[in-house]
């Protein structure tokens, strides 16, 4: 009798612990969707973006080498800029494809006869508009030099103690700020009072990135960190430690330092103090 009972509760305690081992909560691999853990780098294709968790509208203009204000005029987004994961952020107005297509059947529409009287314009009625198109031009550039210079009511700094190794450069595949050679964990500050719009690694090519809004037109970038001490929508102040210099997403340890002005990036030399 004492055996069988010793058995019917053997065979009880097996089949409850394999009831048990079936409603094991499944690991957190198994409900993100094939996606990996590690944060999604940000990737716009046929200018547009899909939203993932942790992204800021900053992030994704910065990326765009775009004013954050042009992208939010264009998807109707107001300030604080607030966006949502799965949201599809477009870099350029969708419209404007359609325009040209628009202009284009409109010119290819024209009579012959039309094209009879333009070939009777002389050559300097041609010339005429061209001139003016160049003096707007000229125009247009030298006002925004002008604004570059008397915009700029940022009280800059050098952000980390080292070696330059690299150089700002305008070529169009150009290195785009300034590298500072230093050690591993090195202090990188702020180079100017501001506020934190972006803390993350979703950015090809920059590792662990730091970005700071200091006015409506300037941002300042601080990339391949090794550890980062602000949080995002934290306000620093000029000189403020905010990481630690490492190498993440670069094969060497350095500070890649770059300011922005209304989206575009602009020689830091011409804003720091002379060392």
């Amino acid at each position: 009798m004492l055996k069988t009972y010793l058995l019917i509760l053997t065979t009880v305690c097996m089949l409850l612990a394999g009831c048990s081992s079936r409603h094991t909560p499944a690991p957190v691999t198994s409900l993100s969707s094939g996606k990996s853990s590690e944060t999604q780098k940000i990737h716009i294709k046929n200018n547009q973006y899909q939203v993932q968790k942790g992204d800021t509208l900053f992030a994704i203009a910065f990326s765009a080498n775009k004013d954050v204000r042009t992208i939010a005029q264009i998807n109707g987004i107001k300030p604080p800029y607030v966006i949502y994961p799965g949201q599809t952020i477009y870099v350029e107005n969708p419209q404007n494809k359609n325009k040209k297509r628009k202009k284009y059947t409109i010119k290819a529409d024209k009579s012959s006869k039309k094209k009879q009287k333009n070939n009777k314009i002389t050559k300097k009625e041609l010339d005429q508009p061209k001139q003016r198109e160049y003096v707007q031009k000229h125009s247009s550039k030298n006002d925004n030099e002008s604004k570059v210079i008397f915009s700029n009511k940022v009280r800059w700094r050098w952000p980390a103690v080292g070696k330059v190794t690299k150089h700002f450069s305008s070529k169009e595949n150009g290195y785009k700020g300034l590298q500072i050679t230093n050690v591993e964990g090195a202090p990188v500050k702020a180079a100017a009072d501001g506020i934190v719009v972006y803390a993350g690694s979703a950015l090809r090519g920059y590792g662990n990135l730091i970005i700071l809004k200091h006015n409506d037109d300037y941002l300042s970038a601080y990339a391949h960190n090794s550890k980062l001490e602000v949080t995002e929508q934290q306000k620093v102040k000029v000189g403020q430690k905010i990481a630690e210099m490492g190498s993440t997403d670069a094969t060497k340890t350095a500070l890649r330092f770059e300011i922005r002005f209304r989206g575009q990036a602009v020689n830091p030399v011409k804003y720091l103090p002379s060392k």
